[in-house]
């Protein structure tokens, strides 16, 4: 993974004239066919191919064919350009947020938010390098916050307690993706496959199980670590195992107090 950047540590007021559409034309020379749109999908195409740090104001400019002085006339520099790549890659998910059903309950809204943020990390890998603590929230940003706090709205839970939903699946999500992104990362840094790398293991780990110390580790069956189990789904259904039982206890409370 490449250096962290962070989200809103540009010119916060820039960023939301540009995001929120008071700020796309320069105010003069712009030069034919560059448009803020094109300079953003640029810039989100080269960090999924290169990665964040290959994102910089001069290689943009060669990859659009123009001066890198024209692209200040659009957007102030790199720190406000991910807050416009992260507002991009969101609108991603828009088709799913739109087919959220308020009426088909809260469960499967919060599998399809968190399957849809797992796919998003997985095509953009150069989000897990941008410190997302403080985004400047952009309309593609707010529009799939609004719909899935609709469609989760009915667990009957307060303000407070939705957002920590969104939060709590959004935060495993980021965990499984980043075990993704190293696995993919370190196959292509060492030229080795996973397959490769835990059969050079094998032989002394075969000795260490049989030798009686690790007993547990010992017995346990050859699928234990085998790449069949979908340790992702298994993870998300536990937790909404959790927020069901939750839901349930505040529908038993609020039928008592009734």
């Amino acid at each position: 993974m490449t250096s962290t950047e962070s989200a809103g540590s540009g010119n916060v007021a820039r960023s939301l004239e540009l995001l929120w559409g008071s700020g796309e034309r320069p105010s003069r020379g712009p030069k034919p066919g560059l448009t803020l749109d094109r300079i953003i999908t640029t810039a989100v195409a080269l960090a999924d191919a290169e990665g964040l740090d290959a994102v910089s104001m001069r290689r943009l400019s060669t990859e659009l064919g123009t001066g890198t002085m024209s692209l200040y006339r659009y957007v102030p520099g790199k720190a406000e350009l991910i807050d416009l790549m992260l507002n991009q890659v969101q609108g991603e998910t828009a088709a799913l947020t739109e087919s959220l059903d308020p009426g088909s309950g809260w469960r499967p809204a919060a599998e399809a938010m968190a399957r849809a943020a797992l796919a998003l990390h997985r095509r953009h890998p150069w989000l897990l390098s941008v410190n997302q603590a403080r985004p400047v929230l952009g309309p593609n940003t707010v529009s799939g916050l609004e719909k899935t706090l609709s469609a989760i709205k009915g667990m009957g839970l307060s303000d407070p307690e939705l957002i920590s939903v969104i939060i709590m699946v959004e935060g495993y999500v980021t965990g499984v993706a980043r075990t993704h992104v190293h696995a993919v990362e370190a196959e292509k840094r060492s030229g080795i496959t996973d397959q490769e790398f835990w059969q050079a293991q094998e032989p002394v780990l075969s000795r260490a199980m049989n030798s009686g110390v690790y007993p547990v580790m010992a017995s346990l069956s050859e699928e234990a670590f085998g790449p069949e189990f979908d340790h992702f789904e298994f993870g998300l259904q536990r937790i909404l195992d959790g927020l069901e039982v939750l839901v349930e206890r505040r529908a038993a409370e609020r039928d008592t107090a009734g």
